[in-house]
C-alpha cells in the first residue's frame, strides 16, 4: 500500500492533520527551521557573490535523521510548512537537508487546518516557489550583514552584548523620535464653552457647545476671551437658527489582518503583541473541541490581506441569514482595501474556519485567553460580512446674539453589524434630542460655563500604536512585528510601563550612535524601500542577489568610517572620585542592561558595584542639594534630588539653574526652550546658545 509522508513545522499540527488524512499518511514535524546561517560568523561569503553558508541548526540532527528514515519509506513527500515566505524557505531547506530529488517534492499550503483545506492542498500540490525562497534568503542575509557588521561597533563604543538590526533599529528610532517630540512639546492654553439652554415646554435642557460667530469658527485662547464671550451670551436673546436632519452610515469593519488583530487585542484585551500571536497560533494549529476532536478554528495568522474566500463568504451569509435575518447580510461583497504590493496575496484575512462554531458554543473547550481572542476574531469577521449600520442624525445650530452654538444627536435606525461588534466609541452610546424641538421653539440661557484646557503632547507609543506605525510606514511584515518589539524590550533599549513604551538610557545611547554612524540603516524611508524590493524578489521581478550587491558597499563604507572614528577615540572607562570601599580603587562608569552604573576596575577580583548618580550641575529647587539623573526600576530616566527620600523633588524634564522671571519657580528644558515648571505660570523662553 502506498505510503505518503507529510512534513509540517509544528508538532501541535501533527495530530490534527494525521486525523484528516488517515493511515496511508505519516505526519511529522520539523519543529521550525532545520538550517540557518552559523552563529559564530556572518555566514555570508562576500568574496563569492554573497553566497550563504548554511549549517544544520544545533539540536536538529536527530529530527533530520528521523525524517530521512521516513523519507526512504515514503512514495511521496509533501512539504506542508506555513503558507508564507518563511514557510517556503523552510520547505526548501528541508528539501536540501533531506536530499529530496525535485520529482519527489510536493509543496502544499493551506490557509486553515481543516479537513477540506488539508485534503484540497494534497490535490493541488506544486513545486517550491523559489521566488519566495529567495525573498526570505535575501531578508535573512541583509539582516545578518547589518547585525554582524554593526553590533561589534556597539560593543566597542557602549558595551558587549548589544545588537543592531535592520528593522529593530528603525523601531527604536521611532520610539526615540517620539520621546524627543514629547520632551520638546510646549503646551498651549485653550478654552471651550458649554451652555445649557432652557427650551419652553421641555423639562430637559439643551446642552450645546460654543462654535463661533456669524462669520465662522472662533478659537478661544485665554480666560479673558472666554469671559467676554460668556458675559455677552448671558445678555443675548437666543433662537434656533437651523435644524438639519440626515442619515449617517457606519461602514462595517474589515476583517482582521495581523497588524489590526494585534492592535485590537491590545486595546480590548490588554494583550501584548507576543501574547496575541501565541494565542492565535494555538487557535490556528488546533484545539480539542468536544464532539469534533482537534481542529484549527482560525485561518492563518500572519497576513496583510483583508481578502475572504468565496466559500467563507457564502457560509457567513447563510449563518447571518439564519441567526439575524436576510436584511443583515452585506449586499455587496466587501473588497476591502486594495491589496497592494505589500500583501502576501496567497493569504486571506484572519477569520474563523467555521462561522457556526460560535464563541459561546466552544467556550468550554478553550482557555480563558483563547476564548477572548477567538471571540474578538469571530465577532470582527462576522461583522465584516454584515450590513452597514444606519443612524438618524440631527444637527441644531443655536444663535445667541452674534455667537453660535452647536448640538448634534444621533440614534440608531438600523443596527446592522453593531448587533455583533461594537468598538469603544459605540459602547459609549449616542445622545438624543427632545422630540418637539423645531425652529420655532423658544429658548433662554440657563447656564454658560467656560472650561480651561491645555494642548497635549503626542502620546507615548504603546505596542499597538507602534505596530500601526510600522505597518503604515511599510517597515517589517506581519511575522516581524511581535519579535521586533520583544527584542528591543529584551535588550533593555525600551521599557514598558502601564502599556507605554519609554526609551531607556541604554536605548538612547544606541540610537544616538546608530544615527551618527549609520544614518541610512535607521532611515525610515530607506527601510520601507528595502521591504518593497524584497517583495519584488518574492514576485519574481527583482533578482535577490542584486538587492544585496547594491546594499553591501554602502554598509561596508559606513562600517569602515565608524571603525576609523572609533580608532581615533580611545574608549576607556570614565574614572570617578567615588572610592570602592572594598578595595580602595577609584570606581569607574560602566554600562549595564539598564544604563550606567559604578563598577570597580578591579573586576573580577573585586565585584563591587553601586548605582551611578550623575549630577547635572543644578541645585534642588526644594532643598538646595544636587539634582541627579536617576532611573525607575524598569530603566526610565528622571531627575531627582540626591537627598531622596528626605527630599521628594522629581521631574521627568531636566531642571535648569535659571529661575522663572515671572513667578520665581524653577524652569525645565524642553527641546531648545526653557519652560516654567508651574503650568499656571506658562513662561517660555529660548535657551541661549553657548559660544
Amino acid at each position: 500500500m502506498a505510503k505518503y509522508l507529510v512534513i509540517v513545522e509544528s508538532p501541535a499540527k501533527v495530530k490534527t492533520i494525521k486525523k484528516f488524512l488517515g493511515s496511508n499518511y505519516e505526519v511529522m514535524a520539523s519543529q521550525g527551521h532545520v538550517r540557518d546561517l552559523p552563529k559564530s560568523q556572518m555566514g555570508v561569503d562576500i568574496e563569492h557573490d554573497f553566497e550563504p553558508k548554511y549549517i544544520t541548526i544545533r539540536g536538529k540532527g536527530d529530527i533530520l535523521a528521523a525524517l530521512r528514515k521516513e523519507v526512504k519509506k515514503a512514495d511521496k513527500v509533501y512539504l506542508a510548512t506555513d503558507p508564507d515566505r518563511e514557510g517556503e524557505a523552510i520547505s526548501w531547506h528541508l528539501a536540501q537537508a533531506l536530499k529530496l530529488e525535485d520529482k519527489d517534492i510536493h509543496r502544499i499550503t493551506f490557509n486553515e487546518i481543516t479537513k477540506n483545506a488539508v485534503k484540497a492542498s494534497i490535490k493541488n500540490s506544486r513545486k517550491i516557489d523559489m521566488n519566495l525562497v529567495d525573498a526570505q534568503q535575501s531578508r535573512r542575509i541583509l539582516d545578518r550583514m547589518v547585525g554582524y557588521s554593526i553590533s561589534p561597533i556597539l560593543w566597542a563604543k557602549i558595551k558587549r552584548g548589544l545588537s543592531a538590526g535592520r528593522v529593530q533599529s528603525v523601531a527604536l528610532r521611532l520610539i526615540c523620535d517620539r520621546e524627543d517630540e514629547i520632551n520638546s512639546f510646549i503646551q498651549e492654553e485653550y478654552w471651550t464653552i458649554e451652555s445649557q439652554f432652557k427650551v419652553k415646554g421641555e423639562r430637559k435642557p439643551l446642552v450645546a457647545k460654543f462654535y463661533g460667530d456669524e462669520n465662522g469658527k472662533v478659537e478661544i485662547h485665554s480666560k479673558e476671551e472666554a469671559d467676554a464671550i460668556i458675559e455677552e451670551v448671558k445678555k443675548s436673546s437666543c433662537s434656533i437658527e437651523s435644524i438639519k436632519q440626515g442619515e449617517k452610515i457606519k461602514k462595517v469593519p474589515l476583517p482582521f489582518t495581523t497588524s489590526t488583530l494585534q492592535q485590537e487585542a491590545a486595546k480590548q484585551l490588554n494583550f501584548s503583541t507576543q501574547k496575541t500571536m501565541r494565542m492565535a497560533q494555538q487557535l490556528y494549529e488546533g484545539v480539542d473541541i468536544a464532539g469534533r476532536g482537534t481542529v484549527g478554528i482560525i485561518s492563518y495568522l500572519r497576513t496583510d490581506s483583508t481578502r475572504v474566500a468565496d466559500e467563507a463568504k457564502e457560509a457567513a451569509a447563510t449563518y447571518i441569514t439564519d441567526a439575524y435575518g436576510e436584511q443583515y447580510v452585506n449586499a455587496t461583497s466587501k473588497a476591502g482595501k486594495k491589496d497592494d504590493k505589500k500583501i502576501q496575496d496567497a493569504h486571506e484575512a484572519i477569520r474563523p474556519t467555521d462561522i457556526t462554531l460560535t464563541p459561546t458554543l466552544i467556550k468550554e473547550s478553550l482557555s480563558r485567553d483563547q476564548f477572548r481572542l477567538y471571540q474578538l476574531i469571530w465577532r470582527r469577521f462576522t461583522a465584516s460580512q454584515m450590513s452597514n449600520a444606519i443612524y438618524e442624525t440631527t444637527a441644531v445650530k443655536i444663535a445667541a446674539g452674534k455667537y453660535r452654538f452647536n448640538v448634534s444627536a444621533s440614534k440608531v435606525k438600523f443596527d446592522g453589524f453593531l448587533c455583533v461588534y461594537k468598538d469603544n466609541e459605540e459602547k459609549e452610546g449616542s445622545n438624543t434630542l427632545a422630540k418637539g424641538l423645531d425652529e420655532q421653539s423658544e429658548l433662554s440661557v440657563e447656564t454658560v460655563e467656560g472650561v480651561q484646557h491645555f494642548t497635549q503632547p503626542p502620546a507615548h507609543y504603546t505596542e499597538a500604536s507602534l505596530v500601526k506605525a510600522l505597518e503604515e510606514l511599510g517597515i517589517g511584515r506581519p511575522s516581524t512585528y511581535a519579535p521586533t518589539i520583544t527584542t528591543i524590550i529584551a535588550r533593555h533599549y525600551v521599557v514598558k510601563e502601564n502599556k507605554n513604551l519609554y526609551v531607556s538610557e541604554l536605548g538612547e545611547a544606541v540610537d544616538d550612535m546608530l544615527k551618527k554612524a549609520f544614518p541610512v540603516i535607521v532611515d525610515v524611508n530607506f527601510t520601507a524601500n528595502m521591504e518593497s524590493l524584497l517583495d519584488g524578489v518574492g514576485e519574481g521581478k527583482v533578482k535577490w542577489k542584486e538587492v544585496i550587491r547594491n546594499f553591501y558597499p554602502d554598509l561596508e563604507a559606513s562600517v569602515q568610517a565608524a571603525e576609523k572614528e572609533l580608532e581615533s577615540v580611545k574608549i576607556e572607562d570614565e574614572v570617578t572620585d567615588v572610592i570602592c570601599e572594598k578595595c580602595g580603587r577609584n570606581m569607574v562608569i560602566k554600562y549595564g542592561p539598564h544604563g550606567k552604573f559604578l563598577g570597580c576596575p578591579g573586576f573580577p577580583e573585586c565585584r563591587n558595584t553601586k548605582p551611578y548618580l550623575e549630577k547635572i550641575g543644578v541645585a534642588c529647587p526644594l532643598c538646595g542639594k544636587d539634582v541627579v539623573l536617576k532611573k525607575t526600576k524598569k530603566g526610565r530616566r528622571y531627575f531627582g534630588c540626591e537627598n531622596n527620600p528626605e527630599c521628594e523633588f522629581m521631574s521627568w524634564q531636566k531642571p535648569s539653574e535659571k529661575k522663572c522671571p515671572d513667578c520665581g519657580g524653577y524652569m525645565v528644558e524642553k527641546g531648545n526652550k526653557l519652560v516654567c515648571a508651574d503650568e499656571n505660570c506658562g513662561h517660555v523662553e529660548m535657551i541661549e546658545k553657548q559660544n
